[in-house]
């Protein structure tokens, strides 16, 4: 029997990094997101004797232990997967367990798309299948915070791990004492249709560490930095003003929101945007995007950006000049997905 499941991966479109520490414990986060075709694979497969074996097929790597070395130790190759086997050996199985355990991600490392929360999600969630352990989604979601930011100090918000779980279009507020409260947005088709017809996710062809933005924006809050935490409020704001557009129907208006937001988060910390992403964002807008931004962190990535009627055309058109590669994406309402094959 092979236990499987999937996660998706999410656009974030307003509200980024109101999420982190210590920004939503001390003022309240705000995020809106929304779940897209691209999606993080686990598989499990049971054995007999004393081994666990770890495959990562995206990233190449294969690794070979002996279950005797539990907690299996972080050495940098694999660490999201041994993170997630000891939390579940310690917390759940309580003892070393034989398997076999394969990823797969649509998206690399550092694509700003949510790709290690969710991949942390999906082997949750095969795990979840496997063992038949009484967690429900916010416990999910929760646990793949806690093996993430806590056990591999990863820094990070939490955004990505409740989306990937819940899926769909979702408005997220996050407050102290690690309290997330997930609203699902009831979103009529067309404006589904329309919105996804007008977003080109674009792909720079380059990745980041969003570790190292993050903890420079953990630090601006920190040390109290006017200029960063009146960026993280108008951010929050900018979530609310999606949440309307969206609900609404006023997709047109999204461009100018993202616009909006994307001025105020390259305040929020260096590195966020650099010259190559400056240089590429004035010329979508050139080419007739009335908005856009990076998704996730910053620094590299993928790109989003909204073109009204048929601009998108020639905006995909003149970044295909630039280099990068523009994806095709679907939104997607299901969250995670497990189940067992024979």
């Amino acid at each position: 029997m092979i236990f499987r499941s999937k996660a998706p991966l999410r656009i974030g479109l307003a509200g980024g990094g109101t999420d982190v520490s210590p920004y939503s414990d001390e003022y309240g986060g705000a995020i809106l997101n929304a779940t897209i075709n691209y999606f993080a694979y686990c598989s499990i497969k049971l054995l007999d004797g004393d081994k666990v074996i770890l495959n990562s097929y995206d990233q190449k790597q294969r690794v070979e232990l002996d279950t005797s070395s539990t907690p299996l130790k972080m050495d940098g190759t694999l660490d999201l997967l041994k993170g997630v086997y000891n939390r579940i050996v310690k917390d759940f199985i309580k003892r070393p367990v034989s398997l076999e355990l394969t990823t797969f991600v649509d998206a690399p490392p550092g694509s700003g798309l949510g790709s290690s929360s969710t991949l942390v999600v999906a082997i949750i969630g095969s795990f979840v299948e496997c063992f038949k352990l009484p967690l429900g989604e916010y416990d999910i979601a929760h646990l793949a915070y806690e093996i993430e930011r806590v056990d591999l100090k990863m820094a990070g918000g939490k955004q990505d791990q409740y989306a990937a779980t819940f899926g769909g279009f979702n408005y997220m507020e996050f407050y102290k004492d690690n309290k997330v409260i997930v609203n699902p947005l009831r979103v009529k088709p067309q404006y589904i249709n329309e919105l996804e017809h007008n977003l080109i996710l674009y792909y720079t062809g380059t990745s980041r560490l969003s570790s190292k933005i993050i903890e420079s924006q953990m630090a601006n809050v920190k040390s109290k930095s006017l200029k960063s935490i009146e960026s993280m409020d108008k951010l929050k704001e900018q979530a609310v003003l999606m949440k309307e557009a969206i609900l609404k129907g006023n997709i047109d208006e999204i461009g100018g929101i993202l616009n909006y937001g994307w001025k105020h988060k390259k305040n929020m910390a260096e590195d966020i945007s650099n010259s190559v992403i400056d240089d590429i964002y004035d010329a979508a807008l050139k080419a007739g995007a009335t908005g856009g931004k990076l998704s996730g962190a910053g620094g590299g990535g993928f790109m989003i950006f909204y073109c009204k009627e048929n601009m998108k055309y020639e905006v995909e058109s003149v970044l295909g000049e630039i280099g990068g590669v523009v994806k095709r994406f679907q939104f997607v309402p299901d969250g995670l997905s497990t189940w067992a094959s024979n």
